[in-house]
């Protein structure tokens, strides 16, 4: 039995995500070794030199052909095409050149701030908006930026929602981990954290009991992951999620939008619908951030939008993520989606519905006795 046809991270050893991580393929000859048909040529390991390479033994396992044909395979293994930066910069959000006013927290929305507590991946993601800045030594911050990032939360009670992200956090030990989520939570104004890993799609045996019950007992905690195409939603990685579940830990899927990868609509309906068997809400389908070094997986809007429309006709509402850019230089998330409302005349909506026909709608006016007032 492959490791991901094991059906329930819970029977592994303890310490199987610790073995997965020291086993993780990080030279490109390695990779060679389990593919004798993928033979890195000087493009690939000058990409490999630029941005990290890392595979879990699991995730690798799920690459059916060594090519970029194969959407696995395309996610994880350096792609000479990294190499041109396309005119694209290298923080194009603007997250620590506008938004970090302490090292190692980005505070970007008025209610929500992000904490980047490590630096390491079990995967080193090929499209990673943060990909020049993951590999480094997996600490995160150390217990003086901690301090300071709490303080920070302290002095800024507007803050009611933490994510703990990275890199991944959840390559920290569970002591550490706790060590950041258990600061967050003593900040009386932070009401719910959440937790942003890809560690169920590509490592689900570092979601084992110990982490599970860690975790619920900082609650409200959320954690959100990374689902890009259905193969990725395995047994392994379904009995990783029915663990968090099962803490009360919801689960939330934010896919990214990745030519090659999940941009045709039979693709990205046969995600959602693997994500509502495994319970798994799909809740965000992100444009790929236009960060230098992932060009090559951009899709123009246009395809996004034309997923939708297809989504909105044959998924129903609760397996619809929600279409978003995340604008440059700092403009924040701004939904995209197909627009079903054609005009106004006669104090009518003049409608298209999913289906492309017209339709109309009976506005209202303005509010009255039946708005729950009283005349």
């Amino acid at each position: 039995m492959t490791l991901h046809e094991q059906e329930d991270p819970a029977a592994a050893p303890a310490d199987a995500w610790r073995r997965q991580m020291a086993r993780s393929i990080t030279d490109l000859d390695a990779l060679a070794g389990r593919f004798p048909d993928f033979q890195p040529d000087e493009a690939q390991r000058a990409a490999a030199d630029r941005y990290p390479f890392r595979v879990t033994p699991y995730y690798c396992g799920l690459i059916r052909e060594p090519s970029f044909d194969d959407p696995i395979f395309r996610q994880c293994v350096p792609d000479p095409a990294e190499l041109e930066a396309g005119g694209l910069a290298s923080d194009e959000l603007g997250e620590f050149s506008k938004y970090a006013p302490v090292p190692g927290l980005i505070h970007r929305y008025p209610d929500r701030a992000v904490i980047v507590a490590a630096s390491t991946c079990p995967v080193y993601c090929r499209h990673c908006t943060r990909k020049r800045l993951v590999g480094g030594d997996g600490a995160g911050p150390g217990l003086s930026g901690l301090d300071e990032q709490v303080g920070y939360l302290r002095g800024h009670p507007g803050v009611k929602d933490v994510i703990i992200s990275g890199g991944d956090p959840l390559t920290l030990s569970n002591r550490r981990l706790e060590e950041v989520v258990a600061a967050v939570r003593s900040v009386a104004s932070v009401e719910i954290i959440r937790i942003g890993t890809r560690a169920p799609v590509v490592l689900p045996m570092r979601i084992d009991e110990d982490l599970c019950r860690m975790l619920a007992g900082h609650h409200p905690v959320w954690l959100n992951t990374q689902f890009n195409h259905p193969r990725e939603v395995t047994p392994a990685a379904a009995a990783a999620c029915d663990r968090l579940l099962r803490h009360g830990i919801p689960v939330n899927n934010q896919s990214v939008l990745l030519r090659g990868v999940n941009d045709r609509s039979a693709v990205m309906e046969a995600l959602c619908r693997a994500l509502l068997r495994i319970r798994v809400r799909p809740y965000y389908l992100f444009q790929c951030d236009p960060v230098a070094g992932t060009g090559h997986f951009r899709t123009p809007v246009g395809r996004g939008r034309e997923i939708m429309q297809h989504l909105y006709r044959t998924v129903g509402g609760l397996g619809v993520p929600r279409y978003a850019v995340d604008a440059v230089d700092g403009g924040g998330k701004v939904p995209i989606g197909p627009s079903y409302l054609e005009g106004r005349r006669d104090g009518r909506l003049l409608l298209r519905n999913v289906e492309g026909e017209s339709v109309t709608y009976p506005d209202a006016d303005g509010c009255s006795a039946g708005c729950g007032g009283r005349s």
